[in-house]
């Protein structure tokens, strides 16, 4: 990437965390870069794809900081200890500001809901590794759509850093709650043999009496 891309791609995502997205124009793009206007209409065509373009650059960029961290997970404790540390890093940053500005403008603009899905979904990806990874044998295993759980702990922490902006106590409170969640599944894992079996056995009746669809490669 060449200098000038990257000053604009800082400039628009300076922009989008101090002014917002109803701010965010070529002129203070271009004066958070310190660079001529037009040249984001050389380089990207228009203000909503150097937008996108820093949405997608900055999500790459921080999903590749923690990647190495989200491998070394052990326990869904240490995955929401991480999450913990990203709601605090990230927030602090300002990067949640910027998704939740792209979002915002998804509402009119389908291109940013486009950019809005596709960084989600690198983080969903990461996610969704790890809880394989560790549900791997579980009891609570076939009871799991873990593609369906990954994008719930996305959403979970998305909401939970917007929350933030307005209740910032409350959403330390349903970290804490997500928290009890993972010392459940950790009593679980730790049954014996006989006990699992048990707990298995009444996870397949329980979704035999539940409608709805079932977990990939549920019995």
């Amino acid at each position: 990437m060449t200098e000038t891309r990257q000053r604009l791609i800082d400039g628009a995502l300076e922009t989008l965390r101090d002014k917002g997205m109803a701010a965010t124009s070529a002129r203070t793009i271009a004066a958070a870069a310190s660079a001529n206007q037009g040249l984001i209409f050389y380089h990207f065509g228009s203000v909503d794809q150097l937008i996108i373009e820093a949405c997608r650059v900055s999500t790459e960029q921080r999903v590749q900081h923690y990647r190495q961290r989200f491998a070394a997970v052990g326990s869904l404790r240490e995955l929401l200890g991480i999450g913990r540390e990203l709601h605090a890093t990230e927030l602090a940053a300002g990067n949640v500001t910027v998704l939740a500005q792209v979002v915002a403008g998804a509402q009119q603009n389908e291109a940013f809901a486009a950019a809005g899905r596709e960084a989600i979904e690198q983080w969903i990806a990461e996610i969704e590794r790890v809880l394989r990874r560790l549900l791997r044998g579980s009891p609570i295993a076939p009871a799991v759509d873990q593609p369906g759980l990954a994008r719930g702990i996305a959403a979970a922490f998305i909401g939970i850093e917007l929350y933030d902006g307005v209740d910032a106590g409350g959403a330390q409170a349903a970290l804490a709650a997500l928290e009890q969640l993972s010392v459940l599944a950790e009593v679980l894992d730790d049954l014996g043999p006989v006990a699992r079996r048990a707990v298995r056995s009444r996870v397949r009746k329980a979704q035999a009496r539940t409608p709805g669809p079932r977990p990939a490669g549920a019995p």
